[in-house]
């Protein structure tokens, strides 16, 4: 699967670490940078889910993020980097890295702990281009709103079996809307940084992972160390949070926020797809379906009117 976001362009940086070297290069010789990202962050649902199974949500997420800050600070010491931004935009910084990250995590995997299904919170979290449409572009294009709304309801139909079998409750839906409204906010501080990828993200993570302490006292704390949550860890705290959030936050940095959160509704189209080669389960028919609606209300969003 092919997709060119528009006219997103990810500009030559002096910094070249040895993730973004080898997921550069693969990037643009293989795929393209934002199919690249699309692949990397579709495996994170299924890791997520798979890390879940093995350790509780405070507890995995704390591991991911350590990880993902150990393999930053690994970078900065080979390149003679500095692992803190710039003075004067630290603050601006640490706060946006509490949201995106610590914030969005947590609640992303207390709203799967407390029986929201993937199917649910995709479909939730797919209204954030909509409201980063409403926020970010006046007036807003009717063209890209219709987009939206047709790339909405093939996302819904992709993950309708999960939203036939969910079970709502109070405080899954409560996480859910939470991580929604963390994901877009955060998504808008984020664009406001002109700073490398690369030189933010420790400072994110570390803020994050403090967050995660905090909160430990009054969660449950509960791993069972195996080979099953090392692989799922690797997953989601260096394939995912180093190599896939740097690709992202490159999209965020170049290219236009609406165009760029719309690219979120193929994650779940990815997962299945994913979820078929990897472990062999058939995509119904409406799921199908739903991957071609999105494709084409994607084609209505990035069209020049």
């Amino acid at each position: 699967m092919a997709l060119r976001a528009g006219g997103l362009a990810f500009p030559e940086s002096a910094f070249q670490g040895i993730v973004m070297k080898s997921v550069g290069a693969l990037g643009r010789t293989v795929f393209g940078p934002t199919t690249l990202f699309l692949l990397l962050w579709s495996s994170g649902a299924l890791f997520a889910k798979w890390g879940l199974a093995h350790a509780s949500p405070i507890a995995f997420t704390a591991m991911r993020f350590a990880l993902a800050l150990a393999v930053l600070g690994a970078m900065a010491l080979v390149t003679r980097k500095a692992l803190l931004p710039r003075t004067g935009t630290r603050w601006q910084v640490a706060r946006t890295g509490f949201v995106l990250s610590g914030v969005y995590a947590l609640t992303y995997l207390f709203a799967l702990d407390h029986g929201v299904t993937p199917g649910v919170l995709a479909t939730l979290l797919g209204v954030q281009p909509i409201l980063t449409l409403a926020l970010t572009e006046r007036p807003f294009s009717r063209q890209r709103l219709a987009g939206l709304l047709i790339a909405l309801t093939g996302l819904t139909l992709v993950v309708f079996d999960s939203i036939v079998r969910t079970r709502l409750g109070v405080a899954g839906m409560g996480f859910a809307l939470l991580a929604l409204l963390a994901m877009t906010w955060g998504t808008l501080l984020q664009k406001k940084i002109a700073q490398e990828p690369a030189d933010v993200l420790p400072l994110q993570y570390a803020v994050s992972l403090a967050m995660c302490a905090v909160l430990m006292p009054f969660e449950e704390v509960r791993v069972d160390f195996s080979w099953s949550l090392v692989g799922s860890l690797f997953a989601m705290g260096v394939v995912i949070s180093v190599a896939a959030t740097l690709l992202l936050y490159r999209l965020i940095r170049a290219g236009n926020l609406v165009n760029v959160t719309s690219l979120f509704y193929l994650v779940p189209a990815g997962t299945a797809l994913l979820d078929w080669l990897v472990f062999g389960n058939v995509m119904a028919p409406e799921a199908i379906a739903g991957m071609g609606a999105i494709i084409a209300g994607l084609v209505i969003v990035f069209r020049k009117p």
